[in-house]
Protein backbone atom coordinates (compact mmCIF):
# COMPACT_ATOMS: atom_id res chain seq x y z
CA UNK A 1 0.00 0.00 0.00
CA UNK A 2 1.05 3.62 -0.47
CA UNK A 3 0.78 5.57 2.76
CA UNK A 4 0.68 9.79 3.25
CA UNK A 5 1.77 10.26 6.68
CA UNK A 6 0.68 14.06 7.71
CA UNK A 7 3.28 15.09 10.28
CA UNK A 8 5.56 12.43 9.29
CA UNK A 9 8.83 14.31 10.35
CA UNK A 10 7.31 14.62 14.28
CA UNK A 11 7.61 12.26 17.00
CA UNK A 12 4.95 10.20 16.05
CA UNK A 13 4.81 10.55 12.55
CA UNK A 14 8.15 9.68 11.75
CA UNK A 15 8.03 6.51 13.83
CA UNK A 16 5.02 5.49 12.34
CA UNK A 17 6.76 5.78 9.05
CA UNK A 18 9.26 3.85 9.54
CA UNK A 19 7.16 1.45 11.10
CA UNK A 20 5.13 1.47 8.04
CA UNK A 21 8.28 1.04 5.40
CA UNK A 22 9.28 -2.36 7.29
CA UNK A 23 6.09 -3.78 6.90
CA UNK A 24 6.56 -3.44 2.90
CA UNK A 25 4.54 -0.17 2.62
CA UNK A 26 5.51 2.85 0.46
CA UNK A 27 5.78 5.99 2.93
CA UNK A 28 4.69 9.46 1.17
CA UNK A 29 5.46 12.16 4.28
CA UNK A 30 3.80 15.78 4.39
CA UNK A 31 5.42 18.07 7.35
CA UNK A 32 5.88 21.85 7.99
CA UNK A 33 8.66 21.03 9.53
CA UNK A 34 7.54 23.65 12.65
CA UNK A 35 8.56 20.78 14.94
CA UNK A 36 9.38 17.54 13.06
CA UNK A 37 13.09 17.37 12.27
CA UNK A 38 14.06 17.33 8.45
CA UNK A 39 16.47 14.49 9.32
CA UNK A 40 13.35 12.08 9.82
CA UNK A 41 12.50 12.60 5.87
CA UNK A 42 15.94 11.71 4.71
CA UNK A 43 15.40 8.84 1.99
CA UNK A 44 11.35 8.96 2.56
CA UNK A 45 9.19 10.77 -0.14
CA UNK A 46 9.10 14.47 2.06
CA UNK A 47 6.79 17.38 0.98
CA UNK A 48 7.56 20.38 3.41
CA UNK A 49 4.49 22.71 4.14
CA UNK A 50 1.13 23.09 5.69
CA UNK A 51 -2.00 20.39 5.09
CA UNK A 52 -3.99 23.13 4.49
CA UNK A 53 -1.98 24.84 1.40
CA UNK A 54 -3.86 23.59 -1.56
CA UNK A 55 -1.03 24.12 -3.85
CA UNK A 56 1.36 21.90 -2.46
CA UNK A 57 -1.73 19.21 -1.87
CA UNK A 58 -2.37 19.68 -5.32
CA UNK A 59 0.78 18.76 -6.58
CA UNK A 60 1.14 15.42 -3.66
CA UNK A 61 -1.96 14.08 -4.87
CA UNK A 62 -0.88 14.44 -8.11
CA UNK A 63 2.31 12.86 -8.37
CA UNK A 64 0.90 9.84 -5.91
CA UNK A 65 -2.27 9.54 -7.48
CA UNK A 66 -2.44 6.03 -6.49
CA UNK A 67 -2.22 6.89 -2.06
CA UNK A 68 -4.33 3.80 -0.60
CA UNK A 69 -4.57 5.43 3.06
CA UNK A 70 -3.94 8.93 4.51
CA UNK A 71 -2.36 8.69 8.77
CA UNK A 72 -3.07 11.59 9.56
CA UNK A 73 -0.59 12.97 12.68
CA UNK A 74 -0.10 16.11 11.79
CA UNK A 75 -1.20 18.75 14.87
CA UNK A 76 0.13 21.29 17.54
CA UNK A 77 0.06 19.36 20.26
CA UNK A 78 1.36 20.99 23.49
CA UNK A 79 -1.24 21.43 26.42
CA UNK A 80 -0.32 24.69 27.92
CA UNK A 81 0.12 26.06 24.61
CA UNK A 82 -3.16 25.54 23.57
CA UNK A 83 -4.58 27.18 26.63
CA UNK A 84 -2.59 30.34 26.15
CA UNK A 85 -3.76 30.36 22.10
CA UNK A 86 -6.97 28.16 21.74
CA UNK A 87 -7.93 30.11 18.62
CA UNK A 88 -4.54 29.03 17.08
CA UNK A 89 -5.00 25.83 18.06
CA UNK A 90 -8.45 25.41 16.58
CA UNK A 91 -7.34 26.90 13.28
CA UNK A 92 -4.17 24.34 13.09
CA UNK A 93 -5.61 21.06 14.21
CA UNK A 94 -9.39 21.77 13.30
CA UNK A 95 -9.51 24.21 10.40
CA UNK A 96 -6.94 23.03 8.62
CA UNK A 97 -7.78 19.18 9.22
CA UNK A 98 -11.12 20.04 7.13
CA UNK A 99 -9.13 21.49 4.24
CA UNK A 100 -7.20 18.78 3.73
CA UNK A 101 -10.06 16.04 4.20
CA UNK A 102 -11.89 18.14 1.72
CA UNK A 103 -8.90 17.56 -0.70
CA UNK A 104 -8.79 14.04 0.13
CA UNK A 105 -12.31 13.63 -0.32
CA UNK A 106 -12.21 15.20 -3.16
CA UNK A 107 -9.22 12.92 -4.43
CA UNK A 108 -11.12 9.83 -3.77
CA UNK A 109 -8.97 8.91 -1.07
CA UNK A 110 -10.90 6.60 1.07
CA UNK A 111 -9.79 5.49 3.92
CA UNK A 112 -8.18 7.90 6.86
CA UNK A 113 -6.22 6.83 10.30
CA UNK A 114 -5.95 9.84 12.72
CA UNK A 115 -4.12 10.23 15.51
CA UNK A 116 -6.56 10.99 18.38
CA UNK A 117 -5.66 10.88 21.91
CA UNK A 118 -7.47 9.95 25.37
CA UNK A 119 -6.92 13.44 26.74
CA UNK A 120 -10.59 13.36 24.94
CA UNK A 121 -11.83 10.97 27.87
CA UNK A 122 -12.53 12.62 31.77
CA UNK A 123 -9.57 10.67 32.89
CA UNK A 124 -10.86 11.18 36.41
CA UNK A 125 -10.80 7.89 37.93
CA UNK A 126 -7.60 6.42 38.15
CA UNK A 127 -9.08 3.41 36.64
CA UNK A 128 -9.57 1.84 33.49
CA UNK A 129 -11.42 3.36 30.38
CA UNK A 130 -12.72 1.84 27.21
CA UNK A 131 -13.88 3.62 23.88
CA UNK A 132 -17.77 4.48 25.37
CA UNK A 133 -15.76 6.38 28.21
CA UNK A 134 -17.30 9.26 28.97
CA UNK A 135 -15.76 12.27 26.65
CA UNK A 136 -14.67 15.49 28.89
CA UNK A 137 -11.87 17.15 27.17
CA UNK A 138 -10.38 19.31 29.52
CA UNK A 139 -7.98 22.02 27.55
CA UNK A 140 -8.42 23.47 23.83
CA UNK A 141 -5.96 20.63 22.49
CA UNK A 142 -7.77 17.79 23.71
CA UNK A 143 -10.97 19.64 21.91
CA UNK A 144 -9.60 19.82 18.70
CA UNK A 145 -9.02 15.86 19.37
CA UNK A 146 -12.55 15.72 19.77
CA UNK A 147 -13.64 17.85 17.20
CA UNK A 148 -11.95 16.00 14.41
CA UNK A 149 -13.41 13.00 15.66
CA UNK A 150 -16.99 14.53 15.52
CA UNK A 151 -16.15 15.58 11.87
CA UNK A 152 -15.00 12.47 11.08
CA UNK A 153 -17.54 10.39 12.22
CA UNK A 154 -20.17 12.86 10.49
CA UNK A 155 -18.10 12.72 7.49
CA UNK A 156 -18.00 8.67 7.17
CA UNK A 157 -21.82 8.88 7.56
CA UNK A 158 -22.10 10.83 4.77
CA UNK A 159 -20.17 8.92 2.43
CA UNK A 160 -17.24 11.11 2.19
CA UNK A 161 -14.79 8.62 3.23
CA UNK A 162 -14.34 5.78 6.20
CA UNK A 163 -12.19 6.41 9.47
CA UNK A 164 -10.25 4.85 12.56
CA UNK A 165 -9.76 7.14 14.94
CA UNK A 166 -6.78 5.53 17.77
CA UNK A 167 -6.78 7.24 20.98
CA UNK A 168 -2.81 7.12 22.02
CA UNK A 169 -2.39 6.99 25.58
CA UNK A 170 0.96 8.52 26.84
CA UNK A 171 4.09 7.50 24.09
CA UNK A 172 7.51 7.60 25.86
CA UNK A 173 10.42 6.05 24.02
CA UNK A 174 11.50 6.24 20.56
CA UNK A 175 12.69 3.81 17.69
CA UNK A 176 14.06 1.06 19.77
CA UNK A 177 16.98 0.91 16.68
CA UNK A 178 17.47 5.12 16.87
CA UNK A 179 16.40 6.25 13.80
CA UNK A 180 13.54 8.13 15.05
CA UNK A 181 12.25 9.96 18.65
CA UNK A 182 11.08 12.78 20.41
CA UNK A 183 12.51 15.65 18.74
CA UNK A 184 11.88 18.13 21.84
CA UNK A 185 14.84 18.60 23.93
CA UNK A 186 12.57 19.56 27.02
CA UNK A 187 9.32 17.47 26.65
CA UNK A 188 6.92 18.65 28.80
CA UNK A 189 5.26 14.90 29.97
CA UNK A 190 6.48 13.62 33.40
CA UNK A 191 9.25 11.34 32.01
CA UNK A 192 10.61 14.58 30.24
CA UNK A 193 10.54 16.16 33.69
CA UNK A 194 12.40 13.24 35.43
CA UNK A 195 15.10 13.70 32.77
CA UNK A 196 15.56 17.09 32.68
CA UNK A 197 15.95 17.23 36.40
CA UNK A 198 18.05 14.05 36.97
CA UNK A 199 19.98 16.09 34.12
CA UNK A 200 20.36 19.03 36.33
CA UNK A 201 21.18 17.59 39.36
CA UNK A 202 17.55 18.35 40.53
CA UNK A 203 15.02 17.39 42.54
CA UNK A 204 12.09 15.66 40.51
CA UNK A 205 8.20 17.51 41.86
CA UNK A 206 5.43 15.12 41.95
CA UNK A 207 2.47 17.43 41.75
CA UNK A 208 -0.75 15.59 43.50
CA UNK A 209 -0.10 12.79 46.39
CA UNK A 210 -3.63 12.44 47.64
CA UNK A 211 -5.48 10.56 44.33
CA UNK A 212 -7.33 7.79 44.30
CA UNK A 213 -4.66 5.29 43.02
CA UNK A 214 -2.65 2.45 44.86
CA UNK A 215 0.03 5.53 46.16
CA UNK A 216 -1.96 8.75 45.95
CA UNK A 217 0.41 10.07 43.08
CA UNK A 218 -0.99 10.33 39.39
CA UNK A 219 -1.70 7.63 36.95
CA UNK A 220 -1.17 7.05 33.46
CA UNK A 221 -0.97 4.46 30.52
CA UNK A 222 2.70 4.77 29.33
CA UNK A 223 3.01 3.31 25.71
CA UNK A 224 6.55 2.09 24.36
CA UNK A 225 6.03 4.26 20.97
CA UNK A 226 7.30 1.33 18.67
CA UNK A 227 4.13 -0.29 19.58
CA UNK A 228 1.92 2.59 18.89
CA UNK A 229 3.81 2.56 15.66
CA UNK A 230 2.54 -0.75 15.19
CA UNK A 231 -0.83 -0.52 15.74
CA UNK A 232 -0.76 2.11 13.10
CA UNK A 233 0.58 -0.16 10.51
CA UNK A 234 -2.10 -2.80 11.55
CA UNK A 235 -5.30 -0.14 11.48
CA UNK A 236 -3.27 0.40 7.62
CA UNK A 237 -3.52 -3.50 7.16
CA UNK A 238 -6.59 -4.31 8.65
CA UNK A 239 -8.49 -0.74 7.07
CA UNK A 240 -10.91 -2.68 4.98
CA UNK A 241 -12.35 -4.88 7.71
CA UNK A 242 -12.37 -2.67 10.77
CA UNK A 243 -13.98 0.33 9.19
CA UNK A 244 -16.88 -1.36 6.65
CA UNK A 245 -19.33 0.29 4.44
CA UNK A 246 -21.68 -0.67 7.25
CA UNK A 247 -19.54 0.98 9.91
CA UNK A 248 -17.02 3.53 8.36
CA UNK A 249 -16.07 4.85 11.72
CA UNK A 250 -14.34 3.44 14.07
CA UNK A 251 -13.04 4.31 17.21
CA UNK A 252 -10.15 2.34 19.16
CA UNK A 253 -7.75 2.68 22.49
CA UNK A 254 -3.60 1.84 21.87
CA UNK A 255 -2.09 1.78 25.26
CA UNK A 256 -1.21 -1.05 27.53
CA UNK A 257 -4.06 -1.63 30.09
CA UNK A 258 -1.88 -1.01 32.42
CA UNK A 259 -1.59 1.93 34.36
CA UNK A 260 1.85 3.54 35.76
CA UNK A 261 1.91 6.55 38.56
CA UNK A 262 4.36 9.02 38.83
CA UNK A 263 6.03 7.12 41.76
CA UNK A 264 6.37 4.17 39.88
CA UNK A 265 7.62 5.95 36.75
CA UNK A 266 10.02 7.19 38.81
CA UNK A 267 10.98 3.81 40.03
CA UNK A 268 11.44 3.01 36.77
CA UNK A 269 13.58 5.46 36.17
CA UNK A 270 15.40 4.45 38.95
CA UNK A 271 16.25 0.55 37.37
CA UNK A 272 17.12 1.91 34.60
CA UNK A 273 19.73 4.48 35.34
CA UNK A 274 20.96 3.01 38.25
CA UNK A 275 21.07 5.84 40.41
CA UNK A 276 18.54 7.48 43.25
CA UNK A 277 16.45 10.52 41.78
CA UNK A 278 15.44 12.92 44.60
CA UNK A 279 12.36 13.71 44.63
CA UNK A 280 10.16 16.61 46.24
CA UNK A 281 6.31 16.53 46.80
CA UNK A 282 3.84 19.50 46.26
CA UNK A 283 -0.26 20.13 46.18
CA UNK A 284 -2.09 19.63 42.91
CA UNK A 285 -2.18 21.95 40.02
CA UNK A 286 -4.88 23.64 38.71
CA UNK A 287 -6.49 21.00 35.71
CA UNK A 288 -4.26 18.17 36.89
CA UNK A 289 -6.09 14.68 37.15
CA UNK A 290 -5.72 11.06 38.96
CA UNK A 291 -5.44 10.03 35.11
CA UNK A 292 -6.88 6.61 33.49
CA UNK A 293 -5.13 3.77 31.62
CA UNK A 294 -6.79 2.40 28.55
CA UNK A 295 -9.02 -0.93 28.62
CA UNK A 296 -7.16 -2.63 24.89
CA UNK A 297 -9.89 -5.32 24.14
CA UNK A 298 -10.92 -3.58 21.27
CA UNK A 299 -7.52 -3.33 19.65
CA UNK A 300 -6.58 -6.65 20.86
CA UNK A 301 -9.70 -7.93 18.90
CA UNK A 302 -10.06 -6.13 15.53
CA UNK A 303 -6.26 -5.19 15.13
CA UNK A 304 -4.55 -8.24 16.22
CA UNK A 305 -2.54 -5.98 17.95
CA UNK A 306 -1.07 -5.73 21.77
CA UNK A 307 1.37 -3.57 22.99
CA UNK A 308 5.01 -5.72 23.79
CA UNK A 309 7.33 -3.24 25.14
CA UNK A 310 7.64 -2.58 29.00
CA UNK A 311 8.10 0.90 30.89
CA UNK A 312 11.50 -0.18 31.84
CA UNK A 313 11.87 -0.16 27.90
CA UNK A 314 10.52 3.19 27.25
CA UNK A 315 12.64 4.77 29.56
CA UNK A 316 15.88 3.12 28.28
CA UNK A 317 14.83 3.91 24.97
CA UNK A 318 13.91 7.73 25.79
CA UNK A 319 17.39 7.96 27.51
CA UNK A 320 19.53 6.76 24.70
CA UNK A 321 17.56 9.09 22.60
CA UNK A 322 17.89 12.10 23.85
CA UNK A 323 22.00 11.45 23.95
CA UNK A 324 21.23 11.07 20.39
CA UNK A 325 19.04 13.93 19.67
CA UNK A 326 22.15 16.60 20.85
CA UNK A 327 23.66 15.01 17.37
CA UNK A 328 21.02 15.45 15.03
CA UNK A 329 20.13 19.34 16.07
Amino acid sequence: MKVLITGGAGYIGSTVATACIEAGNEVVILDDLSKGLRAFGDGRNLYVGDIADAALLDQLLSDHPDIDAVVHCAARAVVPESVADPLGYYDSNVGKTVLLLQRLRDAGIARIVFSSSASVYAGESGEGVDENGVLAPSSPYATTKAMVEQILHDAAAAGDFRAIALRYFNPIGADPQLRTGQQNPAPSHALGKIMQAHAAGEPFTITGTDWATRDGSGLRDYIHVWDLALAHVAAVQRFDEVATAEEPYQVINLGTGDGVTVRELVAAFERVTGEPLAVVETGRRPGDQAGAFAIVDRAEQVLDWHAERSVDDGVRDAIAWAEKLVTLR
